[in-house]
């Protein structure tokens, strides 16, 4: 059978000469194609959309056969493997007659972790994971390992297999990426958490995408770890239901825990190894309940990889946290800017609102995911002054708070909701954007709506 090599798709079981399709030109897609040259495959690239500069002048320098703004079916189907970019949804009609052709479809995350013997670091969950991730690289880091991070986040993971040597990698992990995973298994796999999200890429329906988020650990064996937020009953609900080879590590903020991380009279208690770490969460540089979480993970992951205790703590309080998440952008005549633009779903704007100490003036909106806004009743009621919509279509905000907050406003960009956030502010209180949506109404993406919010706040 033509792609039988592919279907025992243990590592290295590519061949070369094989006629890759890469589809998605974006930092996935084109690292994979560096990756794929470089083992001496046939690649041909396809993007739906324009290519952008910056990549389109890698494929050329690379002289990788491309293409862009159309699908070359015939092309497609001729290959024996096709990388899918994470953004493109599994059930659109090209990824279907793929899949019935038997013709395997992978992650770039699947196809590069078969040229690489590091060892890996594999975070994901519905909120948490940048932070969690950029964290644990920063522990290792200064512990001295040499360690790339890659994944959901900068550089794409197949471009440094290509280009770099590192030994260890911690690489976040959204369910896109891990629904085309068939034999990658990181070392070590945390979930930060689960709550809905991305519902409108699994037919609405929780139980999909809960699958898709433990496809983290189906490959790990009883040598890897599973670190996981024991207070989620998703999570634990499906480790009661379901088996994983791999040892389970939890961590808790609302019980004592004979094995993991758990806090108690605000200290995080860890007892995973022989070396106990016990730190006040008062000296964690970044802020909340939740990162006081992210902050438990990623410390019991540098232990496992034998990062030294002191050097953990040091790191912990001085790590500076991502960008677009909780961020401090300026204070403007007493008011605090804060830009929270990564919030795509409910639970990120919970959190944030969570942490709000000062009364707060709220810049929500966006693309609705199926959005639920009713758990983030009581923390309106309690903080927010006032709500300013930033999206195209705004009704359910609306909807769902206007009995809880007197001000609503409607604004159509980033620059706008600023100006109307400066005239309704006094001192002593907050502007926060944490939208609760995906961003692709008005902006590009996360990053561009929290630039042009960072850029507006500076210009007042």
């Amino acid at each position: 059978m033509k792609h039988q090599v592919l279907h025992n798709n243990t590592k290295n079981s590519l061949q070369k000469e094989q006629k890759i399709v890469v589809l998605g030109a974006g930092e996935s897609g084109v690292g994979a194609a560096i990756l794929a040259i470089q083992k001496n495959f046939q690649v041909f690239v396809s993007d739906k959309s324009t290519i952008a500069k910056k990549f389109k002048e890698i494929l050329i320098n690379n002289t990788i056969d491309f293409e862009e703004k159309k699908h070359s079916e015939a092309k497609i189907l001729n290959a024996d493997v096709v990388v899918k970019s994470p953004g493109i949804p599994d059930n659109v009609p090209l990824i279907l007659k793929l899949k019935d052709r038997e013709i395997p479809v992978i992650s770039e995350i699947e196809f590069a972790a078969q040229f690489t013997e590091a060892t890996i670091v594999g975070i994901t969950g519905s909120n948490g994971k940048t932070t969690t991730t950029l964290l644990a690289h920063h522990i290792l880091n200064k512990g001295g390992l040499n360690v790339g991070v890659a994944g959901n986040i900068g550089q794409s993971f197949a471009e440094q297999v290509a280009t770099q040597n590192y030994t260890n990698y911690v690489l976040e992990l959204s369910s896109f990426q891990l629904d085309g995973v068939q034999e990658f298994t990181p070392h070590i796999a945390i979930i930060t958490n689960i709550t809905p999200d991305h519902l409108d890429r699994y037919d609405y329906d929780f139980n999909k995408y809960i699958s898709s988020k433990f496809r983290i650990t189906k490959n790990q064996t009883e040598k890897d770890f599973l670190i996981y937020d024991a207070d989620n009953t998703v999570i634990t609900n499906w480790l009661e239901n379901n088996k994983t080879a791999a040892k389970l590590i939890p961590f808790s903020l609302e019980k004592e825990l004979e094995f993991g991380a758990y806090v108690k009279d605000n200290t995080i208690n860890i007892n995973i190894t022989k070396d106990t770490i016990q730190m006040p969460t008062s000296t964690l540089s970044i802020k909340g309940k939740h990162n006081t979480k992210n902050a438990m993970a990623a410390t019991m992951a540098a232990q496992l990889l034998k990062v030294r205790k002191q050097t953990i703590k040091e790191s912990l309080e001085n790590f500076e946290g991502a960008e677009h998440r909780l961020e401090n952008v300026a204070k403007i005549k007493g008011v605090e800017y804060i830009n929270d633009s990564k919030a795509t779903n409910v639970n990120a704007t919970f959190y944030a609102l969570e942490c709000m100490d000062k009364q707060t003036i709220w810049i929500v909106g966006g693309v609705d995911k199926g959005n639920d806004y009713t758990d983030l009743l009581p923390l309106v009621r309690e903080k927010v002054k006032a709500i300013i919509c930033l999206g195209v279509d705004n009704q359910k905000i609306k909807d769902t708070f206007g009995n809880v907050v007197d001000i609503i406003v409607e604004t159509a960009g980033a620059e706008e909701a600023v100006k109307v956030s400066y005239k309704l502010s006094e001192k002593g209180e907050a502007v926060l954007l944490s939208p609760a949506c995906a961003s692709f109404d008005l902006f590009t993406n996360y990053e561009d709506r929290g630039w042009q919010f960072k850029n507006a706040v500076k210009s007042l």
